[in-house]
Parts: structure tokens; sequence; C-alpha cells
């Protein structure tokens, strides 16, 4: 004797302001259960949820509702694959809603099948029923005291701490003087001097003349810096940094960078009519 195909279940996404996920709908399901399995993903309790579909090719909306909703099946209605569950529940009247919950079949699954712009919705008739998930940046959260923290064991502070790492090398004092000097050591022997002109390699485009040249505490780490103001906008800033200014530049014609980074020489500003075969950008 024959026996009849169970139901496939069919890939749906949800969306809404407590969650976006791909949930899978059994067509077998009655209406009880759809609601039952939609209350923990939308925050509407399965009492208050009014569903809707809208067929294939038509505007009107078709209510999923029956006399006897524990025994009426969900596949009595038309249900697409990958389609898409929005959210917004809230409102008394589902028609006054402009967008509840719906759920919409993909453009490329619309071209394998002859089935478009298939529609459910699901409305509270509660409004103060919709849960609401505030912002995650106003969710309270824990952060450890600085002390608590360096009193741990297995931490990373407490690995640096037993190998001598960074800060915690009793050379570091020294490794970090010798950075400096080295980086001051670079400045002079390369001539790197206010007013020269400069090219910053790999580019050949990329040129302009020295406007600084020392320390600047609000970039992260030790020794000096060169500032450099460029002939075209291809820079990072206008000369100054966090707030203080190192030179006067326009937008985008600032940049600092290492003294490894600066080719001093007789390098000319490039004109519009540049004919250089060289040359790999402008």
């Amino acid at each position: 004797m024959a026996t009849l195909a169970a139901a496939r279940d069919i890939p749906v996404m949800i969306k809404s302001p407590a969650a976006c996920s791909e949930r899978r709908v059994n067509p077998s399901w009655t209406i009880s259960q759809l609601k039952a399995k939609l209350e923990p993903i939308t925050g509407i309790a399965p009492s208050l949820q009014t569903i809707s579909l809208r067929q294939p090719h038509h505007m009107e909306m078709t209510a999923i509702s029956a006399a006897d909703e524990d025994r009426t099946k969900i596949g009595s209605w038309s249900l697409l694959a990958y389609a898409e569950l929005h959210d917004r529940s809230g409102s008394h009247e589902l028609s006054k809603d402009p967008d509840p919950i719906q759920l919409r079949a993909s453009s490329w699954h619309r071209s394998i099948t002859d089935i478009h712009n298939s529609l459910v919705k699901v409305a509270s008739t509660d409004p103060s029923s919709a849960t609401v998930i505030p912002p995650l940046s106003s969710v309270p959260k824990y952060e450890m005291p600085v002390e608590t923290y360096s009193t741990l064991p297995d931490t990373v502070l407490a690995y640096k701490k037993t190998h001598q790492i960074g800060r915690f090398d009793p050379h570091a004092p020294k490794l970090k003087e010798r950075k400096v000097a080295d980086l001051w050591k670079e400045i002079a022997e390369g001539k790197i001097t206010l007013g020269a002109r400069c090219l910053l390699p790999p580019s050949t485009t990329r040129r302009g003349t020295v406007a600084y040249v020392g320390l600047i505490p609000e970039i992260p780490g030790v020794g000096p810096w060169v500032g450099v103001r460029l002939d075209e906008p291809a820079g990072k800033n206008d000369g100054s940094v966090r707030g203080k200014r190192y030179f006067e530049c326009g937008p985008q014609h600032g940049v600092f960078v290492r003294p490894d980074r600066v080719d001093i020489g007789n390098w000319r500003e490039l004109g519009l009519d540049e004919d250089d075969d060289d040359l790999d950008e402008i």
C-alpha cells in the first residue's frame, strides 16, 4: 500500500528587533504550532498573534486563521523556500501596519518557480506585548578593575610578567633608548631637515616638503616622526594630530612617517602634463 511522503521543511529567514536568523517551517504544522514557535522569536504571545498571507500575483491579504487552529495545517497556504520573515509588531490593525512580520520569496527562487511575491504578515493585537530589545551599547557590562586583573594568575599580563616580555623586560629601557637614538641617527644621516624636498617610497609620485621633525606624543610609539607636506592630496591629515597642529597644509596634504620612509633629494613637483614612463600613479 502506498504511503504519503512526509512534508519537507521550508527554510525561511526570520527578522525582528529581537532576532535575525534562518529557521525551518514545516507545512504539516498547525496554526497553533506555528504561533507557538513564533513566540520566542517575535516576542508575541500566540493568543495575540494575527497572521495573514498575500497570495502570488495578488495584492489583497488572506488571513491565516481557522475556527480550529489546533487542527488546521499551515500547508493549506502557500509557503516558499528561502523567504524572509520580518517583525514590526505593535499595531491593533494589521492593515495599518506597513510591514509587521513579512515572508517574501527571494528573487532567485522566483526565477525557478512560477510563484512571486508571496507575503506572510504577523502582528500583535496588543501593542504592549511586543518585546523590545535595547541596543547592546545601552546594556551594562562588567568591567574588571585593573587591580583585580593584575592579581590573576592565568592572564596575558601574568604571562608577560613571568617571561619578562615588553615593558617587563629588564632591558626594555635600554632598548627604548637605543631605538630613539637610531631614529635620530637616521634623520641626521638622511639629511632630513625642514624645507627639504622628499619622496615617500615605494610610490614615485608621492612627493612633498619636510614640514616637521620631532616628537609627537599623540601618536603611539617612541622617537621622532617626520611630517611631510605633500604636493597632492594623498595624505592622512592636514598637519595636525588629534587637534594639535604641527604644520600648515591643506586637507589630506599632510602625513607623518618614520625617517626610514623618507627619501631626501631633488624631487621636483610633478605637473599635470608630466610624461614619465616610470610613474605608476598620478
